[in-house]
């Protein structure tokens, strides 16, 4: 399980100090971030050497309690399954030491930088990402 931290800013929230709903989804893709770039896949080299691009296809989420202001998260991350074009993440966002606020499956599909197609991901990538479950 990857684990990437987090800390809720006041820009985070709403009025009541509560974090916003759509910021979790910017905290999960944060945490993809880092998982990829800790397998050794830099994104704008993605692009640049192999000409893919990974984007969200689905999300499925479930909000189980509040994140507030100032709250120091852990937002974790693991492959749940890997396809031909596509990889499906699990992920958590948790309050230690282990009060979990949201859970989220999001599929990402490999696309091709120019058309925004789906293309298989390169071998040795999925390889690697296979190998990481």
């Amino acid at each position: 399980m990857f684990k990437w931290p987090v800390r809720v800013y006041y820009e985070d929230t709403d009025a009541g100090g509560v974090v916003y709903y759509a910021n979790y989804l910017r905290f999960l893709e944060r945490a993809r971030t880092e998982w990829l770039r800790d397998q050794g896949f830099e994104q704008n080299a993605l692009i640049r050497d192999s000409g893919i691009v990974f984007a969200v296809r689905h999300v499925e989420i479930d909000y189980l309690l509040p994140a507030r202001f100032d709250d120091e998260l852990v937002v974790e991350a693991r492959i749940d399954s890997v396809s031909k074009v596509s990889m499906t993440f699990a992920q958590r966002i948790v309050r230690e030491p282990d009060t979990v606020l949201s859970e989220a499956s999001v599929k990402v599909v490999c696309l091709d930088k120019e058309r925004f197609r789906p293309v298989p991901i390169p071998e040795p990538i999925r390889e690697k990402i296979k190998n990481a479950q």
